[in-house]
């Protein structure tokens, strides 16, 4: 037997009306001195007193005799069974865990700060009581596990390799996707079913997160500075079309060089322009 099985269980009532029975059969036993009839009363009470329990909602009762599984009863009730049977109660509530920040490397070597967040509940209550030694404990090391192969398998971010088609910092849909289908695997060995699993948190470690930050500022002001150079250029050269379709002014190429220049300047610049108006000629 190495999977769950359902066992059932007799009405808790009936049987308390049994048991109170029994009581009052000791009573009179008493009052009529039949001693013997007490006491057949009182020790088949006292035997029949641990035979009853209680199933809540969402909640489980492995039964065992003397060492060997018969079953499980998940249908909430009061019920009675064999006094003999020992019950381990089991949740079937989800739950949720949060790992702690691991310290791992990313794909490309980078130390970073990582964490999941898993939201899982007992599916197989066979698994989880004798497949492995503590099925919460075992959660916690195969989620930790999961989320440091995770972290090795991308990249933190595309500033380091640009081909990357998937990173820890921008797609989660799939990163998250990719830690619930290998947290799912390592825990159906205990009989857990996993319902969500997503990354926590995700920073740069903190000896590296500064140099990230200004290498990360660093590439955005490049990329911004090509965007505005491209922009001028475009700009500059629709002028000069402008000036040579209509005729305004004739320049030759030592005049535009000045003019591009100019113009490079005013619109690339970080600050404000001071111009400088001209009341001579083009030459002054």
């Amino acid at each position: 037997m190495n999977a769950e099985k359902n066992v059932s269980a007799m009405n808790g009532y009936l049987f308390l009306l049994i048991f109170l029975g029994m009581i009052g059969g000791s009573v009179a036993g008493v009052v009529s001195r039949e001693f013997g009839w007490t006491i057949v009363c009182t020790i088949l009470g006292i035997l029949m007193l641990p035979g009853f329990f209680v199933v809540n909602p969402n909640s489980s009762k492995v039964m065992l005799l003397f060492g060997k599984y018969k079953g499980t009863i998940k249908t909430n009730g009061f019920y009675w069974i064999n006094p003999f049977y020992s019950k381990q109660k089991v949740s079937l509530r989800a739950r949720n865990f949060e790992s702690e920040r691991l310290k791992v490397n990313d794909h490309l070597g980078n130390p970073i700060m990582i964490s999941a967040i898993l939201v899982w509940k007992v599916q197989d209550t066979f698994k989880a009581m004798f497949e492995v030694d503590s099925y919460e404990n075992f959660v916690k090391i195969q989620t930790d596990s999961a989320v440091r192969k995770l972290a090795g398998l991308y990249p933190y971010d595309q500033f380091e390799d640009e081909n990357a088609s998937i990173t820890l910092s921008s797609n989660f849909e799939e990163v998250n996707k990719s830690l619930e289908e290998e947290i799912s695997e390592r825990l159906q060995l205990a009989g857990i079913t996993v319902i969500e699993a997503r990354i926590g948190y995700l920073a740069y470690a903190p000896e590296i997160a500064q140099a990230m930050l200004k290498r990360q500022q660093a590439t955005a002001i490049v990329a911004a500075r090509t965007k505005i150079v491209e922009g001028a250029v475009g700009m500059v050269d629709s002028a000069l079309q402008l000036l040579s379709e209509k005729k305004i002014i004739e320049l030759d190429e030592e005049k535009k060089a000045a003019m591009v220049s100019n113009l490079l300047v005013v619109l690339c610049g970080d600050s404000d322009v001071d111009p400088v108006i001209n009341t001579g000629t083009l030459n002054h």
